[in-house]
């Protein structure tokens, strides 16, 4: 990989999330090379890829350059690459783009899709954890509507518009909501002639409330805004299998379904070369101390949904979600400094700043960490402003702000475009 060879010492980043970022922007000033390597040339705001997957927001209004995000760094290089293998007695990373060594070495990967082990839900759902996947979901929503509005066949019509959700934590339910609103406000004036009253949305949930992260109130009100709106919630099912056409649970159902989307699970996104001591395999998490380090490793750190941390609060690991990573990312950031000013690390401490969902329009769920829940409007205006300021770059923050707006007065959603069609396997 062309990368000029520096003095300095070079700290490689995988990985362009919110750890990664927020890692090297972080590091502006530093007397450091910061090399970063990510599969994508795009920072993705994943909070917000179910509306994209909606038609509510284009995929550009919440995704960003990262050379755009990170211009301002010196002796800064990106490289648009996959990682094939870390090799660590040699201090290299192997990718398909050719070789970098490193002095650090910070692993920020995140999670992949997790199918628990099952062949066919892997095979035919749809996962959406990128931009390209939110945008297969949202053309092969389209599309099914296209074909039940031209169907004669009234059992194909009901397959075409019926929609399954596996897994409802804030993913399934924001999800869930936003087709619910679809159906109510928007489907009915684009498909006159169709019967929209025929689409039906189940959430299927494997325990016994929906948004088991947070607060029992807060998922009891969840589950009623969302039973309001019109989705069918199953608690305590699980789904045993799913051919591309029937989807079977263990409480004997069967559904007649073309869209089965996944959202029941992620899983690390490990990288092959470490030791199997230092991975936690049933999470694919690498094992870090609370400095981020790796298990058996001083100069490799893990940090994000990567990242498996064990304290006292969190003894099993922190939450795989954005707050962790970004924290992390600073922390290490400044962590870093010490390290090459001879001073010693300090350990990280993860400060929890409540958990939030958003149902639909004027419905949301907020739980604070020491504050008890609340929900409503006012827990919907906070989660808008949360989600709006955290996205990365002020031209984005514009575009979503207009387009809710928009929404918001006309009902609508203007994103309904079919750019590229999408065909399961079998399909045509």
């Amino acid at each position: 990989m062309n990368i000029p060879a520096s003095e300095l010492k070079r700290i490689v980043i995988i990985g362009g999330g919110f750890a990664g970022i927020n890692l090297a922007k972080s590091l502006k000033g530093q007397k450091v090379q910061i090399v970063m390597i990510d599969r994508n040339n795009y920072h993705t705001f994943q909070p917000l890829l179910y509306q994209v997957s909606t038609g509510g927001l284009e995929p550009d209004s919440i995704a960003y350059p990262i050379r755009k995000i990170l211009k301002k760094l010196k002796d800064f290089h990106f490289r648009w690459a996959e990682v094939e293998r870390i090799e660590p007695e040699k201090k290299t990373v192997v990718t398909n783009k050719g070789e970098v060594s490193y002095d650090y070495l910070v692993m920020a990967t995140g999670t992949r899709t997790n199918y628990f082990g099952n062949e066919s839900f892997k095979e035919y759902s749809m996962p959406m954890k990128s931009v390209p996947q939110a945008l297969n979901i949202r053309s092969y929503m389209l599309q099914n509507f296209e074909k039940a509005d031209d169907s004669t066949d009234r059992q194909e019509r009901l397959s075409l518009l019926n929609f399954c959700i596996i897994g409802a934590g804030p993913t399934g339910v924001e999800l869930a909501g936003a087709f619910a609103e679809l159906k109510k406000n928007v489907f009915p004036r684009d498909y006159p002639h169709l019967n929209v009253a025929e689409m039906e949305i189940h959430l299927f949930e494997g325990t016994d409330r929906i948004l088991p992260p947070m607060r029992p109130r807060s998922s009891r009100k969840s589950q009623e805004f969302l039973e309001n709106m019109g989705v069918t919630v199953h608690l305590n099912t699980m789904v045993e299998s799913y051919d591309g056409t029937v989807l079977k649970t263990n409480q004997g159902d069967e559904f007649s379904s073309r869209n089965f989307i996944w959202t029941a699970g992620v899983t690390g996104a490990k990288i092959p070369g470490l030791p199997e001591e230092a991975l936690l395999e049933r999470f694919n998490r690498f094992k870090v101390n609370r400095f981020n380090q790796v298990k058996g490793f001083e100069e490799i750190f893990a940090i994000g949904d990567i990242a498996y941390m064990e304290t006292e609060d969190f003894p099993e690991g922190h939450p795989q979600v954005a707050q962790p990573a970004i924290q992390q990312g600073k922390h290490l950031a400044s962590n870093f400094e010490r390290l090459l000013g001879g001073k010693e690390m300090e350990p990280f401490s993860y400060f929890d700043k409540g958990t939030m969902a958003t149902i639909g329009r004027n419905k949301a769920v907020v739980d604070l960490p020491s504050r008890g829940s609340f929900s409503g409007t006012f827990a919907w205006l906070i989660w808008m402003f949360v989600h709006l300021m955290a996205l990365v770059g002020f031209r984005n923050k514009v575009v979503v702000f207009f387009n809710w707006v928009y929404n918001y007065i006309n009902y609508d959603k203007a994103a309904r475009l079919i750019v590229r069609t999408y065909n399961r396997k079998g399909e045509s």
